[in-house]
């Protein structure tokens, strides 16, 4: 019998898919799991449809306890109560909610099916109706993540102008706020010849004007050759770049939760971020980096002008700082243990 079923609803990847992704290889060493939907799986992974899950589900475990569902979107929660409304599975239904916003009527309605409710940080937390039974933060796998042995020998191997870089991971939108970095860095960047900010992220068509008017300003100062658009790049490169950048920037005006800042600081960088997701629960103000308000150019550009004041070794300090931080608090596998100890006691409850 299966003791969990993990939701896989979404062809398009996402940052839902990759964080279930991330602790899958542990919840598969720690329990006999299904997941239901084929997308992005490695072929290590078994795959199964709803019948079969049904036909998988139909009893309780040898050990009295019931097989848990666990959905993390609206979708899956309706799959989730399909299989035991209407198909007689014999599961315990977990949502995970991320969300910093108020749900829709028919959401509100799914959470009150459900058995058991997860949330990554207080925050979001505080947009249920029905109080979360635990909080559980994502988190990264600090062996990708990992630190540069010498940040100045990588940061030149990748042949971009400037001494240092000052990253911005993500897809290129108004809402992840690279206009703020900008605004922040420009009249900073023409008295300091050093930096130089590096866009990683895809840009489609929608949001190339937006990309078109922060060159622009960049370039209307005289500092062209200070933003560096390096676009889509592949997963396997993002680690290589956030521990060659001196400063990682998450500026988001909001966010689920957010991956950038944490897996910023398992690489070593420290983070200049904004209060968006789970951002002000795990980064340490003037500790791993900076964290100032959503959408605050002013406040952006003090903090900026703080970490560019800085030395090298200083910058370093805060990024080892954050390193800790992660590998003390918020790294995947602690996530996945604390998922399916969470599980085992959600499927022995009455």
């Amino acid at each position: 019998m299966l003791e969990l079923i993990l939701g896989n609803s979404n062809k398009k990847f996402s940052g839902v898919s990759s964080t279930m992704l991330q602790v899958l290889p542990y919840q598969q060493e720690a329990m006999k799991l299904a997941v239901l939907g084929a997308h992005h799986l490695p072929d290590s992974a078994p795959c199964i449809g709803i019948l079969e899950a049904a036909k998988r589900t139909k009893a309780p475990l040898s050990s009295g306890g019931y097989c848990v569902f666990h959905a993390r979107r609206n979708d899956e929660m309706i799959q989730a109560l399909i299989l035991k409304k209407l198909l007689g599975a014999k599961i315990r239904i977990v949502f995970t909610s991320t969300a910093q916003r108020h749900h829709s009527k028919f959401t509100k309605w799914l959470i009150g099916q459900m058995d058991g409710i997860i949330t990554t940080s207080k925050y979001a937390g505080a947009y249920l109706d029905r109080p979360a039974d635990i909080t559980i933060p994502h988190g990264v796998d600090e062996q990708i993540y990992t630190p540069a042995a010498d940040k100045q020998a990588a940061w030149s191997a990748l042949g971009l102008p400037g001494k240092f870089g000052i990253g911005i991971f993500g897809r290129v939108r108004h809402q992840k706020g690279l206009d703020l970095l900008v605004d922040a860095a420009i009249p900073l960047f023409k008295d300091n010849p050093d930096p130089t900010i590096v866009v990683v992220g895809e840009t489609t068509a929608k949001h190339q004007s937006y990309l078109d008017s922060q060159i622009h300003k960049m370039a209307e100062a005289g500092l062209a050759d200070r933003i560096i658009v390096l676009g889509k790049q592949p997963f396997s490169e993002i680690p290589k770049l956030m521990r060659s950048m001196s400063i990682v920037a998450a500026l988001s005006r909001n966010e689920g939760y957010g991956l950038t800042a944490p897996e910023a600081m398992a690489s070593g960088t420290a983070v200049l971020a904004s209060e968006a997701g789970a951002w002000r629960e795990v980064v340490r103000d003037r500790t791993d980096g900076f964290v100032v308000p959503c959408g605050d150019t002013t406040a952006t550009r003090m903090a900026l002008k703080s970490l560019l004041t800085m030395t090298e070794h200083e910058r370093n300090a805060l990024g080892q700082a954050g390193r800790n931080r992660i590998l003390d608090h918020y790294t995947v596998e602690q996530e996945a243990a604390a998922l399916c100890s969470y599980y085992r006691q959600l499927s022995k409850s009455s």
